[in-house]
């Protein structure tokens, strides 16, 4: 039995929390999708085993304890296939940065896009979060085009801020507040 899952669309697709419990399935989700997921995210280089697996879940469970960020995995046919997460989130400024991955074959299906919306949308309208940020390096077109159908704007770049695999990237900042944000769902 799933418990706390969310329809994001007809497509059997669906948005669950990951907890702790949930590590070995996590950790072979990674190993799928280790390469693909490791061009732009350093997810596959701390996700190593059960035990970091086990680890990362339980940072995210007590980040979620402490209302400070969440992990909800991508499900697709009842596999999970990527996850959206929040990796900081400070209720007392308002401000919450949101990120993503997936395994390559259930890329280009408008997952990730879906599943960001949920969770920004419980972010601002459950939690009061008022900017939603997305970093992303300036090389991951995919993930620039999810934070533009998200309605986000870009602020800024950062010039070599992203040292990943011993190489400097510029690191993108897009961001929407929470007034676009409900503007953008009242039309769409």
């Amino acid at each position: 039995m799933t418990m706390y899952a969310i329809s994001l669309g007809d497509d059997g697709a669906e948005l669950r929390p990951l907890e702790p419990w949930q590590a070995e399935e996590f950790l072979a989700h990674v190993d799928r999708g280790r390469e693909f997921i490791g061009r732009h995210n350093g997810l596959p280089d701390v996700i190593t085993d059960l035990a970091s697996s086990r680890a990362y879940l339980q940072a995210y469970a007590d980040k979620a304890a402490a209302d400070a960020g969440r992990i909800c995995g991508i499900h697709w046919d009842g596999r999970l296939v990527g996850a959206v997460i929040l990796r900081r989130m400070d209720i007392g400024q308002g401000t919450a940065e949101a990120g993503c991955w997936l395994e390559p074959e259930a890329a280009g299906r408008g997952l990730v896009t879906r599943a960001a919306r949920a969770l920004i949308d419980w972010a601002v309208e459950e939690r009061g979060i008022h900017r939603v940020e997305w970093w992303v390096s300036s090389g991951n077109a995919p993930s620039i085009a999810v934070a533009k159908r998200l309605g986000m704007t870009r602020d800024g770049v950062l010039k070599e801020s992203y040292l990943y695999r011993g190489v400097r990237y510029d690191e993108e900042i897009w961001s929407v507040l929470a007034p676009a944000w409900r503007a953008e769902k009242g039309t769409a």
